[in-house]
């Protein structure tokens, strides 16, 4: 292997890191974690920046200097910004709180992290394209796009013309949802990938298996739904035992289960200081050369003319070869003989399910089965004429079908052979499944939730999958640099537990250090009106006084007071109402958005919509 494992090495990122607006100040951090993990230096230049937009450039050896913008709310819309405000706005508070009794923030800094990747990746993206003859210099995004892609496949559940989910934060207990809790106050995420399992471990526990039943309908759901309410009969059977028991129980039957383990235990790991260190992304690259640079076609996007072969299932892995094709690329999707089951998942948008299409839209689609030799010849056939082959299959499965990094490297040496997985590595593997909800448990992001947001458990929100897509396409786009730079081929793993890192990183690193990461008590700042809830920034002096001009109200320096007064004054009046006063006197405030449905139609987010059969999210990026 060549010593090359950081492809954008002798690279720069330069920005007015210490002018970065307020909003933008998460942006910043994650900003810099990544450049300097992809092997870049990270350098201060000077120069202003405008409190809705943070601009940086990415300077490389071998093209010209991309320049990227990332906006508040869009290009041209000046109102403030923030990580509390973008959450609120996008519907992602309204995601969040469908399993946690009302609509509330999450409490880490999601929007701006997401951004952050998917600018970064944004730029890298136009130096490849420059690199194969295409002229691609500046790119924009905005922090409000990015949250708007996070709720995209809820979206099109939402806004499908059969069946419409009609899911509204604040209509079901948060204690009706998992994580569940055992006698001796233990928290812990189940997970079961099939229902006999499932049956077995409740029957255990001394639930009649109708109740059980009724619980795995629920269950297997919270991916798609963001909700999971169990049957109280399974809630208090857990109660009634102790943690020790009950994994017993789970080990006898055959499911996982995971305790919500505190930011503080995951650094602890003897993982976690090297998972920070190495970024969200592990790079390899071969040293054998490869042929020709494939040009750029005549297509207005950087990475067109490039094809990526992918096979996954669910969220992280297709969103991954989504983004890939929002950015040009033609991604060619596997599918098994009859096609993926999910496209039959309702609700429904013209014979497909509308989540899985939001996925998927962009792709061409060739059913091969995988477990046969005809098909896995089909398929290194398909990767001898690919850039990237992606895929998130099982553990082991790679090797299996013979389709693994050094089967395919053999067929096409310059391929980028990428794996999105659930862990950072065999050794960080805690020997759980790697889905969303206990890569959450087990990497303290739950906990770090709960903490922050005032909940008992993580988000039924997808966020760990969805930011894990994005981190696994900016990856593959690194490493398409890194083969170009080089003219070899090379490999890129990424997982949960590495969005996780990122996720937290500013938190981990401290608590790696062995520093206080306790959460400090922030104002939540959602409120209720007389028709709905508003958003609204109130913890810092000028807010304060501003909102007791406002309200008429005496300005006091107690915080509980403060938030008795906003909740009292603000059931007066329309939340519309307070919005026209609150933009007029300088207070950044937002409606919250509950109803997915209605963002199709929000002058805001409908300029980053398509709506066809069903609401799309476009792609977040423009280029020039």
């Amino acid at each position: 292997m060549a010593a090359m494992t950081r492809p954008l090495i002798d690279c720069s990122l330069l920005a007015a890191f210490a002018a970065a607006p307020p909003g933008f100040a998460a942006v910043c951090h994650r900003l810099g974690y990544q450049a300097g993990a992809l092997g870049m230096r990270c350098e201060q230049i000077d120069g202003l920046q405008t409190a809705t937009s943070f601009s940086f450039d990415l300077r490389t050896p071998f093209t010209k200097v991309v320049h990227t913008t990332l906006h508040g709310w869009g290009e041209g819309d000046a109102r403030p910004v923030s990580e509390m405000l973008l959450q609120a706005a996008s519907g992602l508070m309204s995601v969040h709180g469908r399993a946690t009794g009302g609509a509330r923030q999450l409490g880490v800094d999601y929007v701006s992290t997401l951004a952050s990747v998917l600018a970064l990746q944004g730029a890298i993206a136009c130096a490849v394209g420059q690199m194969r003859g295409g002229r691609f210099e500046r790119c924009d995004i905005s922090l409000y796009d990015a949250a708007l892609l996070a709720i995209g496949q809820y979206l099109a559940g939402a806004t499908a013309p059969e069946d419409a989910e009609h899911l509204l934060p604040g209509r079901l207990f948060a204690d009706e949802h998992p994580p569940f809790v055992s006698a001796d106050g233990v928290r812990f995420e189940l997970e079961a990938l099939e229902a006999e399992p499932w049956l077995r471990f409740w029957s255990a526990a001394g639930v009649a298996r109708e109740a059980a039943g009724a619980g795995w309908r629920s269950f297997q759901l919270r991916y798609a739904k963001a909700i999971a309410p169990q049957p109280a009969a399974l809630l208090a059977a857990v109660a009634a035992l102790p943690y020790a028991r009950v994994r017993e129980l789970a080990g006898e039957s055959g499911i996982a289960l995971c305790p919500v383990r505190a930011l503080a235990d995951r650094a602890n790991d003897p993982e976690a200081a090297l998972l920070l260190a190495q970024g969200p992304w592990a790079f390899s690259f071969t040293s054998r050369t490869g042929g020709e640079w494939p040009a750029t076609t005549s297509g207005n996007l950087p990475l067109s003319g490039l094809t990526v072969v992918e096979s996954c299932r669910r969220i992280q892995g297709p969103l991954a070869g989504h983004l890939l094709a929002s950015l040009g690329a033609k991604v060619i999707r596997i599918e098994p003989p009859g096609g993926d089951s999910l496209r039959g998942m309702p609700p429904m948008a013209e014979d497909c399910s509308a989540r899985f299409d939001a996925l998927n839209r962009l792709k061409t689609v060739i059913e091969i089965d995988l477990k046969s030799s005809a098909g896995q010849a089909q398929l290194k056939e398909l990767v001898r004429n690919a850039d990237v082959f992606l895929h998130n299959w099982a553990p082991g499965k790679a090797a299996e079908f013979g389709l693994d990094k050094g089967d395919l490297l053999r067929v096409q040496p310059t391929l980028i052979y990428a794996y999105a997985g659930g862990w950072g590595s065999d050794s960080d593997a805690p020997g759980l499944p790697g889905t969303d909800f206990m890569a959450q448990a087990w990497t303290g992001v739950a906990s770090r939730i709960a903490e922050a947001s005032g909940t008992h458990g993580g988000t039924l929100f997808t966020a760990l999958d969805v930011l894990g897509g994005a981190v696994a396409a900016q990856g593959i786009t690194a490493a398409l640099f890194g083969r170009f730079v080089a003219n070899a081929g090379g490999s890129v793993y990424t997982s949960l537990a590495g969005a996780a890192s990122l996720l937290c990183a500013d938190v981990l690193e401290a608590a790696v250090r062995g520093a206080d990461v306790s959460p400090s008590v922030a104002a939540r700042g959602v409120f209720a009106t007389a028709d709905g809830f508003l958003a609204v920034h109130y913890g810092c002096g000028r807010s304060r006084a501003l909102l007791s001009a406002v309200l008429g109200l005496p300005l006091t320096a107690d915080f509980d007071e403060l938030v008795r007064q906003l909740t009292q004054a603000l059931l007066a009046k329309r939340a519309e109402d307070w919005l026209v006063l609150f933009e007029d006197a300088g207070i950044p405030a937002t409606l919250v958005v509950e109803d997915l449905a209605h963002l199709p139609v929000n002058a805001r987010a409908s300029r980053s919509m398509t709506v066809g059969s069903y609401a799309q999210v476009n792609s977040p990026w423009s280029f020039t």
